[in-house]
């Protein structure tokens, strides 16, 4: 059976184009010490990906649309921006890769469980905003990553199919819930995680750099069906 003709790549952003699973991990780390709770960073690093709708609860059982919850987030979110985003980083070939695949004439598609705000700063941080089609946030989404809410919600603003879509990501719950809308995903390592547990995408490259380097032997280059 053939495969569909690429239309469209769905991104995520934080450790996918930006170096910056970290620096969340950090910020939560921060923000829920300083609110009493008792959590490490390895703990943390592990969930990013996640929206903090199931990161929150799933380290401290609180509801993030509670009271709580949602001073919690604030401060995280201050947290992040005030110490952590002045210092992020795109990884390298991520601008490259972005305009190749525009170039090629691919919609690109942010699908990420970031907020809206967050979002458009880490797009900036690419260099490469003004080259995406649609943006997608979580704002968007009545459940973020794993579940496919994300990924639906980009594909309609794609214009497109899922059969004519890949998703680029970097953690095993961008994979999940791309497969959990029927479509294909692709996988970088520079999000830290090792392959095992990427188990899922059709292909994996180390970082952007690298991705684009094989560009022409990857499932983003595009051939009539």
């Amino acid at each position: 059976m053939a495969i569909a003709r690429l239309e469209a790549v769905l991104l995520d952003i934080d450790g996918t184009l930006v170096d910056s699973n970290d620096a969340h991990a950090h910020a939560w780390v921060d923000a829920l010490t300083a609110a009493g709770h008792d959590v490490t960073f390895d703990r943390i690093r592990w969930l990013i990906g996640k929206g903090g709708d199931k990161l929150l609860p799933e380290v401290t059982g609180i509801d993030i649309e509670s009271e709580r919850g949602k001073e919690l987030a604030e401060q995280r979110t201050k947290i992040f921006k005030q110490k952590y985003f002045p210092k992020l980083q795109a990884f390298p070939g991520a601008k490259a890769l972005l305009a190749r695949m525009h170039r090629d004439g691919l919609r690109l598609v942010a699908a990420t469980s970031a907020k809206e705000e967050e979002m458009g700063a880490l797009l900036e941080k690419t260099g490469a905003a003004d080259l995406f089609y649609r943006a997608t946030s979580s704002d968007e989404a009545d459940r973020s990553k794993p579940d496919p809410d994300i990924i639906h919600a980009a594909l309609h603003k794609a214009r497109c199919r899922a059969a004519a879509a890949i998703m680029l990501g970097d953690t095993p719950y961008d994979i999940d819930a791309a497969n959990g809308a029927s479509v294909r995903a692709v996988a970088l390592r520079a999000g830290g995680w090792p392959d095992e547990k990427l188990r899922g995408a059709i292909a994996i490259y180390d970082n952007p750099e690298s991705l684009l380097a094989q560009y022409d032997s990857s499932p983003f280059a595009r051939s009539e069906a």
